[in-house]
């Protein structure tokens, strides 16, 4: 198969040997024909198997070398730019139609305390699959794929498409499990403990959220224009397990806008948290300073020189009634603030 444009530079070209030695790792082959299913490694089986007009792959592509990916590109018959948007690994969700291939991009998400999101690119073509992604996403982890690519292949490159899109949608419910675990369990602590800690987990929440966002509102049009648009790659048998992916990716999108709610809503419930503890602080500290009101006023009123007389029991009565008085105030004070719950 002749490439469609020009090929991509990237660079000093490595040697042969590593180049090929890099193929046997980073680079598998699902193959589908005549003679059945097998699975192949290297850039000459790639080579043998884009030959044979009547056989249909999936070349997969793990964290490969921007040479590696130059030359997988090559031998498929990419347009360069699709080459080169693989390469830089810094696309946005997107579907584009170039030439004869469909090139999507879509991201895995990921969750532990953060969110992680890995860039996915698909381009699919008459008779093949080229997917390439890091190590973090494992596509045979997809329950379609229990009993290999093979079957899968048989129906169409289109359908091993879909079938890699839904475990991608369907690793996304997990992540969203965690996050509702999450958002609970940070109400409670809004409500117990509403300190600085709390503070930075609920930003750091609502940083994950937006970068979720970030990734499944372009994604969610991506599945609808699978279903919607007429892609001549896309059997029309299979344009209805399309739909069925966008479905899930709805629902994922209802769900992410009641978290996001929820978060605002926790954020709101952190700030009043935080105003009513201030208001009980200074409704004790009102009612300590009306119970020391009296005390104060007594002091003012007939200064230190009257101590020494009190000590030497020679003040006249009026001074005790009066302290005694003070006192009894206070303690009636304090008696009904702490009746009130002012202190």
């Amino acid at each position: 198969m002749e490439p469609t444009g020009t090929s991509v530079s990237a660079g000093p070209s490595p040697s042969p040997d590593g180049l090929a030695t890099e193929a046997a790792t980073a680079l598998r082959i699902e193959h589908w024909g005549e003679d059945g299913a097998r699975t192949l490694t290297g850039l000459d089986a790639l080579h043998h198997s884009v030959g044979e007009s009547s056989s249909r792959h999936w070349v997969d592509l793990i964290d490969p070398s921007p040479e590696l990916t130059t030359a997988v590109a090559r031998e498929l018959g990419l347009h360069p730019l699709v080459a080169e948007d693989i390469e830089e690994r810094n696309q946005r969700p997107k579907l584009e139609l170039t030439g004869d291939h469909v090139h999507l991009v879509a991201f895995a998400i990921a969750y532990d305390r953060e969110v992680r999101t890995d860039e996915i690119d698909f381009v699919l073509g008459r008779s093949f699959l080229l997917t390439v992604h890091t190590r973090a996403w494992d596509p045979w982890t997809a329950q379609h794929l229990r009993e290999g690519a093979g079957p899968l292949l048989e129906r169409g490159p289109d359908f091993l498409m879909w079938a890699l899109l839904d475990a991608l949608v369907d690793a996304y419910f997990p992540v969203f499990d965690r996050l509702e675990d999450e958002i609970d369990d940070l109400e409670d602590r809004i409500v117990d403990e509403p300190g600085r800690d709390t503070l930075e987990r609920l930003f750091q929440l609502k940083r994950s959220l937006v970068e979720i966002r970030h990734v499944m509102g372009p994604q969610r049009e991506i599945f609808n224009q699978l279903t919607n648009r007429t892609l001549p790659l896309i059997a029309p048998d299979n344009v209805i397990y399309f739909r069925d992916v966008y479905d899930h990716a709805v629902h994922l999108a209802e769900e992410y806008d009641s978290y996001r709610e929820l978060v605002s809503g926790a954020l709101d419930v952190y700030l009043s948290t935080v105003n009513n503890n201030l208001s009980l602080i200074m409704k004790r500290l009102t009612g300590i300073t009306v119970v020391f009101a009296g005390l104060g006023a007594f002091a003012g009123i007939f200064g230190m020189s009257e101590a020494g007389a009190a000590f030497a029991r020679t003040e006249a009565p009026g001074f005790w009634l009066v302290t005694a008085a003070i006192v009894a105030l206070s303690l009636t004070i304090f008696a009904i603030l702490r009746r009130i719950d002012w202190i």
